[in-house]
């Protein structure tokens, strides 16, 4: 195994990359899109096909995203370069590097406005703003809120800070420090919502709604989704996982660690389910209400229950975090390739990018007001942003990503980093060779050409 370093600096122990990585998978859509989606699909399932996803898909790929990070210690654009060239490849593959970057940053643009609408929630949940409301009511703040450029742009800096903030500060001093606090602290989060959950008397509606087992509804549909989804939630194809795999410790295990953050990024989007789905339940809801969900049904839910405005308010500090720990990851990436490629301090290139993306996501918090009318193919601004990143351009570094650890990594190199018995080392690469990139490539068709 080599004994190169990053630059950067390394995480402190296993441990400490698995939190970090599972922080950068865990974000919103865990906390209402999965939930959601796995009692519309069958229950439970839904959650063995999508956990046969996961392993067949998900974890072969953020396995190779590690091993390459690990592999070359450098950033993602330099650590396919390397890896390459060293397999006596094109140095060409390393475009997958940028391509995610890219990804990682498009993304922020967008990321960065939502997590300035928890914050503002946070914020009004707190001050008893949200008590009593109707649906219609929450309804409107939350239209209000869209059409209000003023205190979107207020939020939005303030999340963009908070975030420059902690990736200028390194991987150990910024993002390895918030990791060990922020991410206990979500599970903890988790945990008292959970128990809050039990108290609404429907609990067990909730537990049917997303364990009951029916077969019935799962569909070819249903199998796209968990498809899409297991890809999609352990943050793989846009180099976020390569460069936090540059600063594992050559000790650890790949394998075990990777399985374990899988486990992890599922069973905290599980137990926010049984935390969410009892109290829309016991306030009459619906539980599809997708993103409204999150700002318009479960404030009244919240501000109609007992105590409701101490556990909204945790409930969308919990958001708040999860959002957090993921953004931070977006950013990674490609201020390692700035400090690598330019050789400048890591304070200024965080903000020398961070002045990049807040501008961005100036334009996407305008596609709902002043800039409604700038539109990409129909779309405004923060859709159009939304749609070419999680329907094009991940899905395509996910296969690109599959194609170059099975073809073009000479084994000996992708064996001397994984540490796989013969037979595990041969699924995985068979997995990379044909399962994963068809699997992914299957998605992206229906991402672009959506079944009726």
């Amino acid at each position: 195994m080599n004994n190169k370093t990053s630059i950067q600096g390394s995480w402190a122990s296993r441990w400490i990359f698995i939190l970090a990585a599972t922080g950068s998978a865990v974000g919103l859509g865990n906390i209402w899109k999965f939930p959601y989606i796995t009692g519309e699909n069958g229950g439970g399932a839904f959650v063995l096909v999508y956990l046969a996803c996961i392993l067949l898909v998900g974890i072969p790929i953020m396995m190779a995203e590690v091993f390459i990070g690990r592999r070359a210690r450098k950033n993602p654009i330099n650590a396919l370069k390397d890896v390459a060239e060293e397999s006596e490849g094109s140095k060409s593959w390393s475009i997958i590097g940028l391509m995610g970057m890219l990804a990682g940053v498009l993304i922020f643009s967008f990321y960065s406005v939502v997590g300035g609408w928890v914050l503002h929630y946070i914020k009004i949940m707190l001050t008893g703003e949200m008590l009593g409301v109707t649906s219609d009511q929450a309804g409107a703040a939350f239209g209000g809120l869209l059409e209000d450029p003023s205190t979107l742009l207020f939020w939005h800096t303030l999340f963009s800070i908070m975030t420059v903030a902690v990736v200028a500060a390194g991987v150990n001093k910024g993002i390895e420090t918030v990791t060990r606090v922020m991410m206990p602290a979500l599970f903890v989060l988790l945990l008292i919502l959970l128990g809050y959950a039990m108290t609404t008397g429907s609990f067990g509606e909730g537990w049917d709604f997303m364990f009951k087992v029916d077969f019935s509804a799962l569909t070819w549909n249903s199998a796209l989704i968990a498809l899409g989804h297991s890809f999609f939630t352990l943050s793989l194809g846009m180099g976020t996982i390569m460069a936090y795999g540059s600063y594992m410790t050559k000790q650890a295990s790949i394998g075990k660690t990777v399985l374990t953050i899988g486990a992890l990024d599922t069973l905290v989007a599980l137990v926010a389910g049984l935390a969410i789905f009892p109290i829309i339940f016991a306030n009459n809801m619906d539980p599809g209400a997708g993103p409204g969900l999150m700002f318009i049904s479960l404030p009244v839910a919240f501000g109609q229950m007992p105590f409701g405005q101490l556990f909204g308010t945790l409930f969308f500090v919990l958001v708040g975090v999860a959002a957090w720990t993921s953004a931070i990851s977006l950013l990674e990436p490609t201020v390692a390739f700035l400090v690598e490629k330019f050789k400048i301090k890591r304070i200024t290139a965080s903000i020398a990018l961070g002045i990049v993306v807040w501008a961005l996501g100036i334009a996407c918090l305008g596609s709902f007001s002043f800039l409604s009318d700038v539109t990409f193919f129909g779309k405004n601004t923060f859709d159009f942003l939304d749609y070419i990143t999680a329907n094009i351009m991940l899905p395509l570094g996910g296969i690109l990503i599959s194609l170059f650890a099975g073809w073009v990594v000479k084994d000996k190199f992708a064996q001397d980093e994984l540490q796989l018995s013969n037979g595990m080392f041969k699924l995985w690469n068979l997995s990379m060779k044909f399962t994963a990139p068809i699997a992914v490539a299957i998605v992206l068709y229906f991402l672009i050409n959506p079944l009726s």
